[in-house]
């Protein structure tokens, strides 16, 4: 039996609870609240919230999650966390 998912930010793929939560320390509560936000910037609010150095990846997440609330049409390859890696 697959679990039901009640938290609208754990529909993004990559998105766990962890993540999730850290989302929501940064004032994003659901998916569409990502819609014109800027990665980097999410990701250095993170670093200084959490007083210095956050795993890159969580960047990469942010930059997936961004892409999954902007486009209606997604490509499943672009819904894989490090399909946004720094090239």
């Amino acid at each position: 039996m697959v679990p039901i998912v009640t938290d609208d930010l754990r529909r993004i793929p990559g998105v766990g609870p962890r993540t999730a939560e850290a989302l929501r320390s940064l004032g994003i509560e659901v998916v569409t609240d990502l819609v014109g936000q800027d990665p980097e910037r999410l990701y250095q609010r993170m670093q200084r919230q959490d007083g210095g150095y956050v795993d890159r990846c969580v960047l990469y997440v942010f930059r997936c999650a961004i892409y999954f609330a902007e486009t209606a049409d997604p490509d499943p390859d672009l819904l894989k966390w490090w399909a946004w890696k720094d090239r």
